[in-house]
């Protein structure tokens, strides 16, 4: 999935312009989302970056943002097949890797701070999320990791 341009004005997934026509109410998109959140939360983590992109404008969702949603559903149709695998001779230590992004979010001034465990090579537990304080630097961004 692409996620974000540089140029804020290209980014696919920026805020509604102004003068962009808002989704009615007959298109399912809060429904989407829920649905998609279940899936990230509970049994395909791969998605949910994108789908919280995509929750973020829950509010005022647009055109442009419900074709990010139908994406999302096409790849996890074409994903369906695929699932986790705990290797039975992998080295069974847990392994912990952690990470912060600077300026993830353009639009907010936001970081993003995420980490992953694994054990027998699968994923078991994770969790991704903006960063409370605004940082000036990629160190910055770094050491504001968890607060």
């Amino acid at each position: 999935m692409v996620v974000c341009s540089l140029d804020m004005k290209k980014d696919q997934f920026r805020p509604r312009d102004d003068g962009e026509e808002l989704l009615g109410p007959e298109v399912p998109y809060l429904s989407a989302i829920g649905a998609l959140m279940y899936l990230a939360n509970s049994t395909w983590p791969d998605n949910a970056f994108a789908v919280n992109l995509l929750a973020r404008h829950s509010a005022a969702p647009t055109k442009r943002h419900w074709t990010g949603v139908k994406n999302i559903f096409r790849y996890l149709n074409g994903t369906k097949d695929l699932g986790i695998l705990f290797q039975r001779n992998a080295d069974s230590n847990m392994i912990g890797y952690t990470d912060a992004g600077y300026l993830s979010d353009l639009h907010n001034a936001r970081s993003q701070t995420g980490y992953v465990f694994l054990h027998c090579g699968a994923t078991i537990s994770w969790k991704s999320s903006k960063q409370t304080l605004v940082a000036t630097s990629t160190n910055h961004s770094e050491n504001n990791c968890f607060i």
